[in-house]
């Protein structure tokens, strides 16, 4: 371990001729020159060392230091014609050089030019619509800070929220609060343009950016306090690893179902195309499976994200058959576990050979491990890839505290550029996540193979223990996708006076299919042991989502022993 403490990545001592090389390589992909692959640049993936479930991702690649402003004008200055954003909703339509023009001016659009907006100037603020779906946000606001209604719009002294001084209205007229169309318009003054661009001078790629909120799948939200460092850099590798400098300009379309507040849509998606200079297409406001088809049909998409829940719709549209996916090649899948059928079932029927799965948390910005295009369909159906570049990951025997052996089961640790600053106003939080050793405890259980490739076992709150086995619901999971009536599973622990707690599988069969819990049981047998059966098989047709698609396990779990009258 005194070894491994000594490892710096990103440290100078990975300069000199690496920086040389690194940069040609930077400076060859802004001018649009073909670039060294990955296999040729980075010399292959890197593999575990002595045994040990311990890889660290290589260095070649050199680590930028810009801040998401600076990105966005050095994109728009190398393709200012290219198409940048197209928001279908909304009709609208903008290349790089009118994108750059609107953030710096214009009133915002709801979505991308507001999340830059906000991101170049930052603000002490809050910004929302008055509803979404059924959340009434500004009765839910004025219920912990009543003073809102009668306060001066700006002016906002709230004792529950001393910090807020500013609520802003997406769309609608309230007391208290200012109309985001007129809080940007203020700032379009030639002084107030002057002022920013003063201040952008001062501004480091080490501070904050982004308070990326958690999704709250195993519990309450925590903000993490992401830097421009942090999110340039992961979206550069993202787009590094999926090949995105060696396509040409009409191959980089991506259409993204995602919100742009969750990791996956604001980094994954927005700065990658900003890095890359691809075409962002935003198929709906709201996640909607038909939508992301008729982008990805009439507006010629090539790369689509999306979480495994997305891509279980988009698959099973009823009219799935009828859209022209004929130019698309590949995409991203991440967010939460995918069980290796519909992995296969993604390559195979929407025509995404060159998928890949990403896995990251908010907290490593976010993500950590990712599949090559060229990996085989079996190694992207059982794993989630190989450690990203300037990325340190080791699996560790929670118990022993030891460095887990190859194909063993442990709790997944990051460490490099991408770990977050910390939660926002939660120090002791931070430490309990973050070492001294700067190691990011994830509470995944994963295991590595000797090629690296890493695959996630489940959350560590989400193992379930019965009679003192120890059972990953993934595994279980992965298994029940192999049922040709299921659609889709999520399994809990629910609890059990005898046993501390029972398996409970959650199950969403397919349309017009039916079976019941003993027929279910009888297909386990003799292909599972028999301890890792389900006790209790409960038939649904929706899970509690977070509002970013993710299943919330900890919620399922309640219904369930609920249900179950436990």
């Amino acid at each position: 371990m005194l070894r491994l403490g000594r490892l710096c990545v990103g440290s100078p001592g990975a300069l000199g001729a690496r920086a040389l090389l690194s940069r040609s390589w930077q400076e060859a992909r802004l001018q649009g020159v073909r670039p060294l692959s990955s296999g040729e640049l980075d010399g292959g993936a890197p593999l575990p060392i002595g045994g040990l479930s311990y890889v660290q991702g290589r260095t070649r690649i050199r680590l930028i230091s810009k801040t998401v402003g600076r990105c966005l004008d050095t994109t728009a200055q190398r393709v200012p014609d290219r198409e940048a954003l197209v928001v279908l909703h909304e009709n609208v339509r903008l290349t790089f050089a009118q994108l750059k023009e609107k953030v710096s001016v214009n009133p915002a659009y709801q979505a991308m030019e507001l999340e830059y907006v906000l991101r170049k100037v930052g603000c002490k603020a809050l910004v929302f619509p008055k509803q979404f779906k059924t959340q009434q946000y500004y009765n839910i606001l004025k219920q912990i800070c009543p003073e809102l209604e009668n306060a001066q719009p700006g002016a906002l002294k709230s004792q529950r929220l001393p910090d807020l001084s500013t609520v802003i209205s997406v769309d609608t007229p309230m007391p208290g609060t200012l109309l985001l169309d007129d809080v940007v318009a203020a700032g379009s003054t030639e002084q107030h343009l002057a002022r920013l661009r003063h201040t952008q001078q001062f501004l480091s790629c080490h501070d904050p950016i982004n308070i990326q909120f958690t999704s709250g799948t195993t519990g309450n939200p925590k903000g993490a306090t992401l830097s421009h460092y942090n999110i340039v850099n992961n979206s550069s590798m993202i787009g590094e690893r999926l090949k995105l400098h060696l396509k040409t300009p009409e191959k980089l379309r991506v259409v993204l179902p995602s919100p742009l507040y969750h990791c996956l849509g604001s980094v994954g998606g927005t700065m990658v195309c900003v890095m890359y200079g691809a075409t962002l297409i935003l198929s709906s406001p709201i996640f909607d499976s038909k939508k992301a088809l008729e982008a990805v049909s009439k507006e010629r998409g090539t790369f689509l994200y999306g979480t495994p829940t997305m891509f279980v719709d988009i698959l099973n549209q009823p009219d799935f058959s009828s859209y022209d996916i004929s130019t698309m090649c590949g995409g991203v899948i991440a967010g939460s576990p995918a069980p290796p059928e519909l992995i296969r079932a993604i390559i195979n029927k929407i025509n995404m050979k060159e998928m890949v799965v990403a896995y990251g948390t908010t907290e490593n910005s976010p993500v950590t491990f990712m599949n090559f295009p060229e990996d085989t369909v079996e190694q992207k159906a059982e794993s989630v890839g190989r450690v990203m570049p300037h990325t340190e990951a080791q699996i560790v025997n929670k118990e022993a505290g030891t460095l887990a052996e190859l194909n063993t089961p442990g709790e997944l640790c990051i460490r490099g550029y991408c770990v977050m600053l910390g939660y926002w106003g939660e120090p002791q939080k931070t430490e309990e996540a973050v070492g001294q050793d700067k190691w990011y405890r994830t509470g995944d259980i994963a295991t590595m193979d000797e090629q690296g490739f890493c695959k996630i076992v489940g959350r560590s709150k989400d193992m379930i223990i019965r009679g003192g086995e120890n059972i990953y619901p993934a595994e279980l999971e992965d298994f029940f996708h192999t049922h040709p009536q299921v659609q889709e599973v999520q399994v809990v622990g629910v609890k059990d006076e005898r046993m501390g707690e029972e398996i409970c599988a959650c199950i969403r069969l397919k349309n017009g299919e039916k079976a019941t819990a003993e027929e279910i049981k009888a297909f386990c047998r003799g292909k599972i042991s028999h301890f890792k059966i389900p006790r209790y098989i409960v038939f649904v047709t929706n899970y509690p989502l977070t509002i970013s698609g993710k299943v919330q396990k900890f919620k399922l779990r309640e219904q369930m022993e609920r249900h179950l009258n436990l």
